[in-house]
């Protein structure tokens, strides 16, 4: 096991590089640079003419080094996180980590937050679905799992708002506290407070998953249902209880466990979209404004920390696998 984890490790740390790589190189294709929209900005903002705002992004270049070629650009990069320095954003004016950390850890509480709301409101119905088939609990577990696979998070973020203002009578909506909350120090009141609010992007957020954790619970479970040892164990005199969460469940669930490591980027994505409708304070936003304004020290090092969690998260889903499945054996 101690090897497999070492063989997977170098081949994720070689699989960031390689997504470090492409995304850093992406970021910086189209024309121009941060220098080029700071130097619009003095124009139209500033009042600045244009040889003096060109004068000021030449030497805005200069220093951070965007007047290099862009594969030197990635190394100085590359070499900067070797030492814990992702950079510095020129849009936010402070160093990458200092812009991201808090924002980063935002964005990873939601995240977990909305797989453990999709693995507990998706499994559990998805059971009772497949044991139920056909009837009225089993068409509704059906209807809802379409319902939310289909609808996107933008709109459905639309709409719980709508609905919680002029029907829920929600005062206050959006953001992860009340504005008389927001500068407060941590109180049961706050607390209450953040709860209220964040229970929005959860549910918004983990609404495809738990979608999809239904439709493959219940699927995966009725074909568990139909094999042959499941009748022996019927047969056997053993408890309908036993025989679906002892032996049929423990089976059915095996691609939801790989799914985990795979959902990561569908719930950042969802996050992403969530965040810029709620205005959260995650780095959905961050990351659209670091695009928007080719900040790429600051857009390149989320790209790379969410590709290093992937890679994570897919080692864990391996090692998960093999414990809830004994056959599975990792030389």
């Amino acid at each position: 096991m101690s090897g497999y984890i070492v063989k997977r490790l170098l081949a994720g740390a070689v699989t960031v590089l390689v997504i470090s790589f492409i995304s850093f190189i992406v970021i910086t294709l189209p024309p121009g640079d941060f220098g080029s929209a700071l130097e619009q900005q003095l124009i139209r903002i500033g009042g600045m003419g244009r040889e003096e705002a060109a004068h000021v992004a030449g030497q805005l270049r200069a220093k951070y080094g965007l007047d290099q070629p862009v594969i030197v650009q990635y190394g100085s990069w590359l070499l900067g996180i070797l030492r814990g320095d992702f950079g510095y954003s020129l849009r936010y004016r402070r160093p990458v980590t200092e812009a991201i950390a808090p924002r980063l850890g935002w964005t990873i509480v939601i995240s977990i937050s909305a797989l453990l709301f999709s693995l507990i409101f998706g499994i559990l119905p998805g059971i009772y679905s497949a044991t139920h088939q056909y009837s009225l609990a089993d068409y509704t577990v059906s209807f809802l799992s379409f319902w939310g696979l289909s609808i996107p998070n933008f709109f459905l973020a639309l709409g719980v708002m709508y609905l919680l203002i002029f029907y829920g009578g929600v005062r206050s909506i959006g953001g992860l506290f009340s504005l008389d909350m927001a500068l407060r120090p941590w109180s049961w009141a706050k607390f209450v407070d953040f709860m209220q609010h964040f229970w929005v992007p959860v549910v918004i957020v983990g609404t495809s998953g738990t979608a999809w954790n239904m439709r493959a619970m219940r699927a995966n479970l009725l074909d568990v249902l139909g094999t042959q040892y499941v009748r022996v164990a019927r047969a056997k005199g053993l408890r309908e209880s036993v025989v679906i969460n002892k032996h049929a469940v423990r089976n059915a669930i095996h691609p939801l466990v790989m799914h985990i490591s795979m959902s990561l980027p569908w719930l950042i994505q969802g996050e992403i979209v969530t965040s810029i409708v709620l205005g959260l304070p995650t780095t959905g936003p961050m990351l659209l404004l670091a695009l928007q304004d080719q900040d790429m020290y600051l857009a390149g090092s989320f790209l790379f920390l969410i590709s290093v969690l992937m890679v994570l998260c897919n080692i864990i889903a391996d090692l998960a696998l093999a414990w809830v499945d004994p056959r599975i054996r990792y030389e």
